[in-house]
């Protein structure tokens, strides 16, 4: 049985991680992956488009970012630039790496989404008088979007685990709220235990609203069809 004191451990300490869930985990990943998914459609249309020296500079950024750990990459832009004169903040630098990181893993995934659409797509936009940007912003975009939207929640879920390393750079989130009372009460089983179950709530939640934007979106392009 779980002792007096140990309960009273957990129950203080819920709030106190929950917290910061809500204030900085859930806001750094809600911010971070808004600007990587407007760097991950970039980087995807220019190889889309194949345009040769955009599209070799897109692969350049992809090749770096997916092939360095995020833990370096933190520490690259917050404890390193400051040795050029740039000093970040802790927050705006989680959010600058984490957009950055992300962006180059979903403009695989939107690239390969836009690779999938018929090529006779792009070609009835112009049968119809459409520009280029035009046929892509109505016809190949969406049906790509809708594609890769499983894999791009997926990604948002792994988003909000991945923020526990921003604790490494003094980001007051979850993780680095539950270090902070493990120091000061000697649980860290029990506590660790307990943020990963929070870290669990907010995962189910989203993948729920996964599982409610992929039946939305069938029934849009059943309805279309």
């Amino acid at each position: 049985m779980i002792n007096e004191r140990l309960y009273g451990i957990l129950t203080d300490s819920f709030m106190k991680i929950l917290l910061p869930g809500l204030t900085a985990t859930i806001p750094l990943t809600i911010i971070s992956f808004s600007v990587a998914m407007v760097i991950a459609v970039a980087m995807a249309l220019i190889q889309f488009a194949n345009v040769k020296v955009l599209k070799e500079l897109a692969r350049f950024y992809i090749w770096v970012i997916r092939g360095t750990p995020l833990l370096v990459q933190l520490y690259v832009i917050f404890f390193g630039l400051p040795s050029l004169g740039i000093v970040l903040d802790p927050f705006p630098s989680a959010v600058i790496v984490f957009s950055i990181n992300e962006g180059a893993y979903g403009a695989e995934i939107i690239r390969a989404a836009l690779e999938s659409v018929p090529k006779g797509q792009l070609e009835a936009g112009y049968c119809a008088g459409m520009s280029y940007l035009q046929t892509m912003r109505r016809i190949i975009l969406p049906q790509a979007l809708r594609t890769a939207f499983p894999s791009l929640s997926n990604s948002l879920i792994a988003m909000v685990k991945d923020t526990s390393l921003a604790a490494n750079i003094t980001v007051t989130e979850m993780f680095m709220a539950t270090q902070r009372i493990v120091a000061r009460t000697y649980e860290p089983l029990a506590l660790y235990i307990e943020v990963g179950v929070i870290y669990l709530m907010f995962s189910t939640v989203l993948t729920w609203l996964q599982r409610v934007g992929e039946k939305k979106l069938d029934f849009y392009g059943y309805n279309r069809r």
